[in-house]
């Protein structure tokens, strides 16, 4: 059974199957990528609850920047945020996205 959360004409913000949790891509507000990135991973709590996971139950993450310059600032957010032990597999690079103002996209899929 696929189970589709907050669903719209283009997209679901949650698709959950067999036990799995996909989210769409989260961006977050703020003038800076350590303000953006905090905003973003804020979004991200917020979706995993509502999906009945957590943090803890992460498996994948896939993080896009709009400048890899800014790679150290949202690490030192990333990594005050993930629970020791428990890092996902993750994937990191440089991608234009959707709106200039916009420093970090990230995606999670979870155990649910």
């Amino acid at each position: 059974m696929i189970e589709r959360i907050d669903t719209s004409a283009r997209m679901s913000k949650i698709v959950k199957h067999n036990g799995v949790a996909y989210l769409c891509g989260q961006v977050g507000d703020g003038d800076t990528v350590a303000e953006q990135t905090r905003d973003c991973l804020a979004r991200v709590d917020a979706l995993l609850t509502k999906a009945g996971s957590s943090r803890k139950q992460m498996l994948q993450a896939v993080i896009w920047l709009a400048d890899m310059a800014d790679f150290a600032e949202m690490n030192a957010v990333w990594d005050a945020w993930v629970p020791e032990g428990h890092a996902p597999a993750r994937a990191c690079g440089e991608a234009k996205l959707a709106r200039d103002v916009l420093r970090v996209e990230i995606i999670v899929t979870a155990a649910c």
